[in-house]
């Protein structure tokens, strides 16, 4: 056991964030349960949100946290072609949180007019590689840092927030309205933070679940304001895809540049 969770943390930590326009999202059957039942996951990549129509998403670096702060690992775990699944049974009260959590370096230059990068995809960003493989006078040279965490949120009876603290690292979404008490008609207020603080200015989008039955997308665009706050209002029930991304100056070397990228599915229930 201690050995499969070293391993998943691992590759929470080596993994590439998906670098195409499509969007990485989880689904979960249910979102307010009782202790003892099971929730199912989907996760996949697509152009729209929860549209199961391009790729499963990989979840090797899943991390579910409970709600006394230990990680649990999921349950009946597949990978098909549109989309992977996995289990997750509530066995104690309170707030889970499931995420996937990517981090990476990559760098980019130009030789003799093409673009080279490395590390290659599904290859890790290593100290010595870089100063092996990256020309130490090469062309237009790019150091890229990106952080990115894909989350939703499950709640067993009474919620609580101990599964909910922030890490201080990169993009993260802090409640002030509960994440697991939302309902159509009825606003809910978060609040945003970059590398523990509140992040002004970040600019948000939330599309409700059904793209594929509207003639156009219907997104929400919002603004955090200057303590990093933003108010939604739900127009409807059902499931829903909110993204946030900021770029930055604050990357660990070699790096130069940094992306946090925060990515968050949310169930709202009629009231």
């Amino acid at each position: 056991m201690k050995i499969f969770l070293k391993t998943m943390v691992l590759a929470a930590i080596c993994l590439p964030l998906t670098a195409t326009a499509h969007k990485q999202w989880l689904a979960p059957s249910k979102t307010v349960l009782n202790v003892g039942q099971w929730v199912t996951f989907d996760a996949g990549v697509s152009t729209d949100p929860f549209v199961r129509d391009n790729n499963a998403a990989r979840v090797e670096n899943l991390v579910i946290t409970a709600p006394d702060g230990s990680v649990v690992l999921p349950e009946n775990s597949a990978t098909g072609k549109l989309r992977a699944t996995f289990d997750l049974q509530l066995q104690q009260a309170g707030t889970y949180k499931v995420a996937i959590v990517n981090s990476s370096v990559g760098a980019s230059w130009d030789d003799n007019g093409q673009t080279k990068r490395w590390p290659a995809r599904g290859t890790t960003f290593t100290a010595e590689g870089f100063a092996k493989e990256v020309p130490a006078n090469a062309k237009d040279l790019k150091v890229t840092q990106s952080i990115g965490r894909i989350e939703t949120f499950v709640t067993a009876g009474k919620p609580n927030t101990t599964a909910l603290k922030p890490t201080g690292k990169g993009l993260e979404l802090v409640q002030v309205t509960g994440f697991n008490d939302l309902y159509s008609g009825e606003p809910a207020t978060f609040q945003f933070l970059l590398d523990g603080k509140p992040a002004a200015d970040v600019e948000v989008e939330a599309i409700a679940d059904g793209t594929r039955y509207r003639n156009a997308i219907n997104e929400i665009e919002l603004k955090t304001d200057k303590d990093g706050r933003f108010t939604i209002n739900w127009s409807q029930p059902g499931l829903y895809y909110l993204s946030a991304s900021v770029s930055d100056d604050k990357a660990e070397k070699p790096a130069t540049q940094r992306r946090s990228s925060y990515t968050a599915t949310f169930e709202v229930l009629s009231p």
